[in-house]
C-alpha cells in the first residue's frame, strides 16, 4: 500500500515554492499527496515565523493534526523551525523538526516513518545561518492551477533591519544562478503556465558571481524566453534601479506592476528600522514610476506600531501615504520578535494603538484600490483568467494587477483576453467584457 502525505504552508510566496518542491521529493518516492487537513501517513508544515501570530500558528497547526490524525508521522520545517527548534521538537506529535537548509533533502533525515512514542523528543538537524548554502531550486503554482508559477530567484538578506527576523532564519543572501533558472522557466512554460512571478527574500538583491550580473540581466535573459508574463515580486526602493524601471518600460512580457515595501513615512521611524532609504527616496521613486508607465500599478508594505512610533510619527505616514498615486497597501502590525534589535528598543506601543492604527491604513487601502480602479474604467487591458468562481463569474489579473470579473462563457481558465473594463464596485473586482 503506498504511502500518503499532506503538506501545508504558512507565510510568504516564497515558501510556497518550497513547500512545493518537499512534495516533489515525496511524489517521486511513490508518495500520493493529500489535502491539508486529510487523514495522512504523514504530515509537513512548512512554518513562517515573521510575527508573533505565525509562531502561534505553528503551533496550532501541529496540535490540531496531531489530536486529528494521532498516527501521522509530523515534520515541521521552515523559519519556525530555523529559529525556535527546541520548542518546535517539545510539541507533543512532533517526530522530525529540519531547519531551511534541511528542507530541500528531507529523505536524508528520514530512516522510518513509524510514530516515535509520545516520551521520545523530536529529532532535530539545524544548520547554522553562517553555514547555510543550500539553495533550492523551487517553483510552485498560484491556486493549484496552470495559470501562475512563483519561481523562486534568490534567498537569504543582508539587509538585518532592526524589526526583521528572515537573516536569522534565512541567512545570507544568495542567488541561482542564470543557467538553472532558465532551466527552470522553461519547465514553467512547458507545463503551460502563462506567467511567472520572480521570487526571493530580496529579489532586487540578486547577484550571481560576478558583481556585474545583476537582476537587470537576468530580466533581459528571461524576456527572450516564449511565455506571455513575468511579474517582479517585492522588491526593495533603493534596488529598484532606472535599469530596471526602463526595461519593464519597453518589456512586452513584463508587467507594468511593482510592490515596494516603504514601512513607515517617518524619516526618524525608517532611521531606527534601519532601512537603506529616507521618504524622499521613496516618493521620488514612485512619482517616477507613474511619470514613465502612466498605468503602472503600485503596491506599498507599510509596518505600524514599531517602538517609538509616536501618534506624530503615524501621522506623518499615514500623509504621506495619503498623497501619493499608490494602488493598494500591504499593512503589517509590529511584533516583538527576540533577538532582533527592535526588541529591546525603548516605547513600545500599546497594542490596542497597534490595531487601531493598522485599521487606518487598511481603510486607506481600500480608498488608495478604489480610486486606482476607477481611473482604469473603460480602458482597455489583457486579463489572465485563474479560476472559476460559484456566482457564474471567471476572476484573473491585469498586468497592472486590477483584479477583474467576466461571465464563465467570455473567458476560460488559464486564457489571456483583451478586455474592457466597464463597470467598478469600490476596491471589488471590476467587471469587464472581451473585446
Amino acid at each position: 500500500m503506498s504511502k500518503t502525505v499532506s503538506l501545508h504552508t504558512l507565510g510568504c510566496k516564497l515558501n510556497y515554492s518550497e513547500t512545493s518542491m518537499i512534495a516533489k521529493q515525496f511524489e517521486e518516492r511513490g508518495f500520493s499527496v493529500k489535502d491539508f487537513g486529510k487523514d495522512t501517513d504523514l504530515f509537513v508544515l512548512n512554518s513562517c515565523s515573521v510575527t508573533h501570530n505565525a509562531d502561534r500558528e505553528t503551533k496550532q497547526i501541529i496540535r490540531r493534526i496531531h489530536r486529528e490524525n494521532p498516527s501521522a508521522f509530523i515534520v515541521v520545517t521552515g523559519c519556525s523551525a530555523q529559529l525556535n527548534p527546541g520548542e518546535i521538537a517539545d510539541i507533543e506529535g512532533v517526530d522530525l523538526v529540519l531547519g531551511e537548509n534541511e528542507k530541500f533533502n528531507v529523505f536524508d533525515y528520514l530512516d522510518t516513518f513509524e510514530k516515535k512514542d509520545l516520551s521520545c523528543r523530536a529529532d532535530v538537524f539545524i544548520t547554522s545561518i553562517d553555514e547555510m548554502k543550500n539553495f533550492g531550486d523551487a517553483f510552485s503554482s498560484d491556486i493549484d492551477s496552470r495559470t501562475r508559477a512563483f519561481m523562486k530567484i534568490q534567498d537569504g538578506c543582508d539587509y538585518n533591519c532592526t524589526f526583521c527576523t528572515i537573516p536569522l532564519a534565512r541567512g545570507k543572501s544568495r542567488s541561482q544562478s542564470p543557467e538553472k533558472i532558465i532551466e527552470i522557466a522553461k519547465k514553467i512554460i512547458d507545463a503551460g503556465y502563462k506567467e511567472i512571478v520572480l521570487t526571493g527574500v530580496n529579489t532586487g538583491d540578486y547577484r550571481f558571481q560576478i558583481a556585474d550580473y545583476r537582476l537587470i540581466n537576468l530580466l533581459y535573459e528571461l524576456d527572450k524566453l516564449n511565455i506571455s508574463r513575468y511579474r517582479i515580486s517585492s522588491i526593495e526602493p533603493n534596488l529598484l534601479t532606472d535599469e530596471v524601471i526602463q526595461f519593464v518600460k519597453s518589456s512586452e512580457k513584463f508587467c507594468n506592476h511593482f510592490h515596494i515595501p516603504l514601512q513607515s513615512g517617518d524619516n526618524n521611524i525608517l532611521g531606527l528600522m534601519k532601512r537603506r532609504y529616507k521618504k524622499e527616496l521613496f516618493s521620488d521613486l514612485v512619482f517616477k514610476l507613474k511619470k514613465e508607465i502612466n498605468d503602472v500599478g503600485i503596491g506599498v508594505d507599510v509596518l505600524v506600531g514599531f517602538p517609538s512610533e509616536t501618534e506624530e510619527s503615524f501621522e506623518a505616514t499615514y500623509n504621506f501615504l495619503e498623497k501619493l498615486p499608490v494602488s493598494y497597501l500591504h499593512v503589517f502590525t509590529y511584533s516583538e520578535r527576540k533577538n532582533t534589535i527592535a526588541f529591546d528598543l525603548p516605547g513600545s506601543i500599546n497594542p490596542k494603538i497597534r490595531r487601531e492604527r493598522s485599521k487606518k491604513l487598511r481603510e486607506l487601502s481600500i480608498i488608495k484600490k478604489t480610486k486606482f480602479y476607477s481611473e482604469n474604467i473603460n480602458t482597455k487591458q489583457k486579463v489572465l483568467f485563474e479560476n472559476l468562481k460559484e456566482n457564474g463569474y471567471i476572476e484573473g489579473y491585469t498586468t497592472n494587477y486590477i483584479k477583474v470579473k467576466s461571465t464563465k462563457h467570455q473567458a476560460k481558465e488559464n486564457e489571456i483576453k483583451e478586455i474592457m473594463l466597464t463597470k467598478a464596485d469600490g476596491a471589488k473586482p471590476i467587471e469587464g467584457k472581451a473585446i
